[in-house]
Protein backbone atom coordinates (compact mmCIF):
# COMPACT_ATOMS: atom_id res chain seq x y z
CA UNK A 1 0.00 0.00 0.00
CA UNK A 2 1.68 3.07 -1.12
CA UNK A 3 -1.21 6.08 -1.18
CA UNK A 4 -2.44 6.99 1.96
CA UNK A 5 -3.94 10.43 1.83
CA UNK A 6 -7.53 10.03 1.54
CA UNK A 7 -7.80 6.45 2.12
CA UNK A 8 -9.50 5.03 5.91
CA UNK A 9 -7.81 4.08 8.57
CA UNK A 10 -9.46 1.54 11.02
CA UNK A 11 -7.40 0.89 14.48
CA UNK A 12 -8.55 -1.13 17.33
CA UNK A 13 -7.09 -0.41 20.86
CA UNK A 14 -7.32 2.90 19.57
CA UNK A 15 -7.30 5.00 22.31
CA UNK A 16 -3.76 4.53 23.89
CA UNK A 17 -0.31 3.28 23.05
CA UNK A 18 0.60 2.09 19.74
CA UNK A 19 -2.96 2.63 18.75
CA UNK A 20 -3.13 6.10 19.57
CA UNK A 21 -0.09 6.41 18.04
CA UNK A 22 -1.18 4.44 14.57
CA UNK A 23 -4.34 7.45 14.33
CA UNK A 24 -1.86 9.93 14.86
CA UNK A 25 0.35 8.90 12.45
CA UNK A 26 -2.18 7.90 10.07
CA UNK A 27 -3.42 11.55 10.27
CA UNK A 28 -0.75 13.16 9.61
CA UNK A 29 -0.18 11.18 6.05
CA UNK A 30 -3.71 12.30 5.33
CA UNK A 31 -6.06 9.28 6.59
CA UNK A 32 -9.19 9.35 7.46
CA UNK A 33 -10.13 7.87 11.48
CA UNK A 34 -12.22 5.01 12.97
CA UNK A 35 -10.96 4.15 16.02
CA UNK A 36 -12.54 1.49 18.67
CA UNK A 37 -11.56 0.91 22.31
CA UNK A 38 -12.85 -0.23 25.48
CA UNK A 39 -12.48 2.82 27.61
CA UNK A 40 -14.77 5.14 26.55
CA UNK A 41 -13.31 8.42 28.49
CA UNK A 42 -9.37 7.92 26.41
CA UNK A 43 -11.08 7.34 23.47
CA UNK A 44 -12.79 10.36 23.56
CA UNK A 45 -10.01 11.81 24.52
CA UNK A 46 -7.94 11.07 21.91
CA UNK A 47 -10.31 12.03 19.42
CA UNK A 48 -10.84 15.56 20.55
CA UNK A 49 -7.16 15.60 20.48
CA UNK A 50 -7.23 14.68 16.88
CA UNK A 51 -10.10 16.48 16.03
CA UNK A 52 -8.37 19.94 17.35
CA UNK A 53 -5.93 19.22 14.70
CA UNK A 54 -7.77 18.93 11.59
CA UNK A 55 -8.43 15.11 12.10
CA UNK A 56 -11.52 13.79 10.59
CA UNK A 57 -12.15 10.82 12.74
CA UNK A 58 -15.24 8.44 14.45
CA UNK A 59 -14.53 6.44 17.01
CA UNK A 60 -17.27 3.29 18.89
CA UNK A 61 -16.82 1.63 22.13
CA UNK A 62 -15.64 -1.57 20.98
CA UNK A 63 -14.74 -4.79 23.15
CA UNK A 64 -12.94 -6.93 20.06
CA UNK A 65 -14.09 -10.35 21.96
CA UNK A 66 -17.37 -9.47 20.87
CA UNK A 67 -17.57 -9.88 17.08
CA UNK A 68 -20.61 -7.57 16.84
CA UNK A 69 -19.28 -4.82 18.06
CA UNK A 70 -15.95 -5.39 15.69
CA UNK A 71 -18.80 -5.36 13.25
CA UNK A 72 -20.32 -2.23 14.58
CA UNK A 73 -17.17 -0.36 14.07
CA UNK A 74 -16.92 -2.06 10.46
CA UNK A 75 -20.18 -0.24 10.09
CA UNK A 76 -19.22 2.93 11.28
CA UNK A 77 -16.64 2.93 8.68
CA UNK A 78 -18.53 2.25 5.79
CA UNK A 79 -21.16 4.73 7.17
CA UNK A 80 -18.98 7.44 7.69
CA UNK A 81 -16.53 7.06 4.36
CA UNK A 82 -17.81 4.27 2.26
CA UNK A 83 -14.34 2.25 2.17
CA UNK A 84 -11.78 0.67 4.42
CA UNK A 85 -7.93 0.83 3.11
CA UNK A 86 -5.85 -0.22 6.20
CA UNK A 87 -6.63 -2.23 9.47
CA UNK A 88 -4.72 -2.06 12.43
CA UNK A 89 -6.17 -5.71 14.87
CA UNK A 90 -4.48 -3.83 17.64
CA UNK A 91 -6.25 -4.05 20.90
CA UNK A 92 -4.02 -6.46 23.44
CA UNK A 93 -4.10 -6.99 26.73
CA UNK A 94 -1.47 -8.89 29.13
CA UNK A 95 -1.34 -11.11 32.07
CA UNK A 96 1.46 -13.36 33.54
CA UNK A 97 2.18 -16.04 36.01
CA UNK A 98 3.13 -19.71 36.06
CA UNK A 99 1.38 -21.18 33.55
CA UNK A 100 -0.79 -23.71 35.85
CA UNK A 101 -1.79 -20.86 37.72
CA UNK A 102 -3.46 -18.94 35.23
CA UNK A 103 -7.28 -18.93 36.18
CA UNK A 104 -10.00 -19.68 33.21
CA UNK A 105 -10.79 -16.28 33.55
CA UNK A 106 -7.23 -15.37 32.81
CA UNK A 107 -7.07 -16.99 29.58
CA UNK A 108 -10.37 -16.45 28.48
CA UNK A 109 -9.46 -12.59 29.19
CA UNK A 110 -6.17 -12.81 27.02
CA UNK A 111 -7.47 -15.07 24.37
CA UNK A 112 -10.72 -12.95 24.40
CA UNK A 113 -8.76 -9.99 22.88
CA UNK A 114 -5.83 -11.07 22.19
CA UNK A 115 -6.52 -14.02 19.74
CA UNK A 116 -10.38 -13.58 19.21
CA UNK A 117 -9.78 -9.93 18.31
CA UNK A 118 -7.44 -10.19 15.38
CA UNK A 119 -10.11 -13.23 13.99
CA UNK A 120 -12.73 -10.73 14.17
CA UNK A 121 -10.83 -8.46 12.58
CA UNK A 122 -9.43 -10.20 9.69
CA UNK A 123 -13.06 -12.67 9.79
CA UNK A 124 -15.24 -9.04 8.81
CA UNK A 125 -12.91 -6.45 7.48
CA UNK A 126 -10.81 -8.59 5.14
CA UNK A 127 -14.32 -9.71 3.44
CA UNK A 128 -15.19 -5.79 3.56
CA UNK A 129 -11.88 -4.77 1.99
CA UNK A 130 -12.38 -7.20 -0.69
CA UNK A 131 -16.03 -6.07 -1.68
CA UNK A 132 -13.92 -2.10 -1.88
CA UNK A 133 -11.38 -3.57 -4.38
CA UNK A 134 -14.29 -5.01 -6.78
CA UNK A 135 -15.53 -1.32 -6.58
CA UNK A 136 -12.67 0.38 -7.17
CA UNK A 137 -10.39 -0.73 -9.59
CA UNK A 138 -7.40 1.41 -8.13
CA UNK A 139 -7.85 0.69 -4.72
CA UNK A 140 -5.12 -0.49 -2.23
CA UNK A 141 -5.63 -1.95 0.83
CA UNK A 142 -3.26 -3.74 4.17
CA UNK A 143 -3.97 -5.36 7.03
CA UNK A 144 -1.93 -4.78 9.97
CA UNK A 145 -2.21 -7.55 13.36
CA UNK A 146 -0.69 -6.74 16.44
CA UNK A 147 1.66 -9.69 17.66
CA UNK A 148 4.87 -9.63 19.90
CA UNK A 149 8.20 -11.12 20.42
CA UNK A 150 6.49 -13.25 22.48
CA UNK A 151 4.64 -14.61 19.43
CA UNK A 152 7.82 -15.54 18.28
CA UNK A 153 9.67 -16.57 21.33
CA UNK A 154 8.32 -18.33 25.04
CA UNK A 155 9.50 -16.23 27.69
CA UNK A 156 8.77 -17.86 31.45
CA UNK A 157 5.70 -16.89 33.55
CA UNK A 158 4.24 -14.87 30.32
CA UNK A 159 2.57 -18.28 28.97
CA UNK A 160 -0.87 -17.08 28.12
CA UNK A 161 0.11 -14.22 26.40
CA UNK A 162 3.06 -16.17 24.67
CA UNK A 163 0.36 -18.59 23.36
CA UNK A 164 -2.07 -15.85 22.43
CA UNK A 165 0.76 -13.83 20.17
CA UNK A 166 2.19 -16.89 18.82
CA UNK A 167 -1.47 -17.49 17.43
CA UNK A 168 -1.52 -14.23 15.82
CA UNK A 169 1.88 -14.54 14.27
CA UNK A 170 0.11 -18.13 12.82
CA UNK A 171 -3.07 -16.05 11.47
CA UNK A 172 -1.31 -13.00 9.77
CA UNK A 173 0.78 -15.79 7.94
CA UNK A 174 -1.95 -17.61 7.01
CA UNK A 175 -4.02 -14.67 5.93
CA UNK A 176 -0.62 -13.53 3.95
CA UNK A 177 -0.92 -16.63 1.88
CA UNK A 178 -4.11 -16.62 1.35
CA UNK A 179 -4.33 -13.00 0.18
CA UNK A 180 -1.67 -14.06 -1.71
CA UNK A 181 -2.83 -17.07 -3.43
CA UNK A 182 -6.28 -15.20 -4.41
CA UNK A 183 -4.19 -12.52 -5.94
CA UNK A 184 -5.96 -9.56 -3.33
CA UNK A 185 -4.83 -6.12 -3.79
CA UNK A 186 -4.51 -6.14 -0.01
CA UNK A 187 -1.77 -6.74 1.82
CA UNK A 188 -0.66 -8.30 5.22
CA UNK A 189 1.88 -7.42 8.50
CA UNK A 190 2.19 -8.69 11.45
CA UNK A 191 3.78 -6.37 13.96
CA UNK A 192 5.96 -8.02 16.71
CA UNK A 193 7.18 -5.35 19.28
CA UNK A 194 9.33 -5.91 21.75
CA UNK A 195 9.33 -4.18 25.44
CA UNK A 196 7.61 -0.61 24.19
CA UNK A 197 6.08 1.88 27.21
CA UNK A 198 2.53 1.83 25.60
CA UNK A 199 0.81 0.81 29.22
CA UNK A 200 -0.10 -2.68 28.09
CA UNK A 201 1.75 -3.91 31.55
CA UNK A 202 -1.69 -2.45 33.64
CA UNK A 203 -4.14 -3.44 31.03
CA UNK A 204 -5.89 -5.32 34.08
CA UNK A 205 -6.96 -1.77 34.45
CA UNK A 206 -9.75 -2.30 31.67
CA UNK A 207 -10.51 -6.12 32.66
CA UNK A 208 -14.08 -6.66 32.21
CA UNK A 209 -16.03 -7.76 35.09
CA UNK A 210 -17.16 -11.17 33.15
CA UNK A 211 -13.35 -12.13 33.68
CA UNK A 212 -12.15 -10.54 36.46
CA UNK A 213 -9.87 -11.46 39.02
CA UNK A 214 -11.22 -13.03 41.80
CA UNK A 215 -8.58 -14.66 43.84
CA UNK A 216 -5.72 -12.37 45.32
CA UNK A 217 -2.57 -13.11 42.67
CA UNK A 218 0.26 -15.48 43.33
CA UNK A 219 3.56 -15.05 43.92
CA UNK A 220 4.78 -15.42 39.91
CA UNK A 221 2.06 -12.99 39.16
CA UNK A 222 3.16 -10.37 40.86
CA UNK A 223 7.01 -11.52 40.24
CA UNK A 224 5.99 -11.47 36.37
CA UNK A 225 4.06 -8.10 36.79
CA UNK A 226 6.89 -6.73 38.78
CA UNK A 227 9.45 -7.66 35.36
CA UNK A 228 7.43 -6.45 32.79
CA UNK A 229 6.60 -3.21 34.16
CA UNK A 230 10.12 -2.75 34.71
CA UNK A 231 11.50 -4.00 31.33
CA UNK A 232 8.62 -2.20 29.83
CA UNK A 233 8.79 1.25 31.68
CA UNK A 234 12.57 0.83 30.60
CA UNK A 235 11.97 0.91 26.69
CA UNK A 236 13.68 3.31 24.74
CA UNK A 237 11.93 2.67 21.93
CA UNK A 238 8.72 4.18 21.85
CA UNK A 239 5.24 4.09 20.39
CA UNK A 240 5.15 6.71 18.19
CA UNK A 241 8.67 5.46 16.78
CA UNK A 242 7.10 1.84 16.29
CA UNK A 243 4.68 3.29 14.25
CA UNK A 244 6.80 5.52 12.08
CA UNK A 245 7.99 1.89 11.29
CA UNK A 246 5.06 0.23 11.09
CA UNK A 247 3.89 2.74 8.31
CA UNK A 248 7.22 2.72 6.65
CA UNK A 249 6.60 -1.36 6.70
CA UNK A 250 3.40 -1.16 4.95
CA UNK A 251 4.49 1.29 2.16
CA UNK A 252 6.89 -1.50 1.41
CA UNK A 253 4.83 -4.70 1.33
CA UNK A 254 6.83 -5.97 4.62
CA UNK A 255 5.05 -9.25 6.51
CA UNK A 256 7.06 -8.85 9.46
CA UNK A 257 7.63 -5.78 11.13
CA UNK A 258 9.82 -5.44 14.34
CA UNK A 259 10.75 -2.60 16.88
CA UNK A 260 13.56 -4.21 18.09
CA UNK A 261 15.36 -6.44 15.32
CA UNK A 262 18.26 -6.91 17.22
CA UNK A 263 16.13 -9.31 19.77
CA UNK A 264 15.60 -11.19 16.97
CA UNK A 265 19.16 -13.63 18.23
CA UNK A 266 16.56 -15.00 20.56
CA UNK A 267 13.89 -15.97 17.46
CA UNK A 268 17.35 -17.73 15.70
CA UNK A 269 18.19 -19.90 18.61
CA UNK A 270 14.98 -21.26 18.60
CA UNK A 271 14.80 -21.63 15.32
CA UNK A 272 17.69 -23.68 15.44
CA UNK A 273 16.65 -25.82 18.62
CA UNK A 274 13.59 -26.94 16.34
CA UNK A 275 15.28 -27.84 13.57
CA UNK A 276 18.22 -29.80 15.55
CA UNK A 277 15.47 -30.91 17.51
CA UNK A 278 17.25 -29.66 20.65
CA UNK A 279 15.11 -28.82 24.29
CA UNK A 280 14.48 -25.27 24.07
CA UNK A 281 17.69 -23.28 25.41
CA UNK A 282 17.66 -20.97 28.63
CA UNK A 283 16.09 -17.77 27.55
CA UNK A 284 17.97 -16.00 30.16
CA UNK A 285 21.18 -17.53 28.91
CA UNK A 286 23.23 -14.07 28.35
CA UNK A 287 21.08 -12.62 31.18
CA UNK A 288 21.28 -14.86 34.18
CA UNK A 289 20.70 -12.10 36.35
CA UNK A 290 17.16 -11.28 35.34
CA UNK A 291 16.59 -15.18 35.95
CA UNK A 292 18.16 -15.06 39.13
CA UNK A 293 15.77 -11.79 39.84
CA UNK A 294 12.99 -13.51 39.13
CA UNK A 295 13.45 -16.48 40.55
CA UNK A 296 14.07 -14.50 43.73
CA UNK A 297 10.95 -12.38 43.52
CA UNK A 298 8.69 -15.55 43.17
CA UNK A 299 10.54 -16.88 46.58
CA UNK A 300 10.19 -14.08 48.46
CA UNK A 301 6.24 -13.79 47.50
CA UNK A 302 5.61 -16.98 48.26
CA UNK A 303 7.52 -16.48 51.66
CA UNK A 304 4.90 -13.72 52.20
CA UNK A 305 1.55 -15.61 51.18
Amino acid sequence: MKNFKDRVAVITGGASGLGREFAYEAHKRGMKLVLGDVQRDALERTMEDLRSKGAKVVGLSCDVRNGSEVQALADAAMDAYGAVHLVFNNAGVGSGGLIWENTESDWEWVLGVNVWGVIHGVRIFTRLMLECARRDPDYEGHIVNTSSMAGLLCPPVMGVYNVSKHAVVALSESLYHDLALVDAPIGASVLCPYFVPTGINQSHRNRPEDVKMTDAPTASQLAAQAMTDKAVMSGKVMAQDVAEIVFKGVAEGQFYIFSHPQALGGVAQRMNDIVNQNNPADPYLATPQVRDALRGMMKLGATKQ
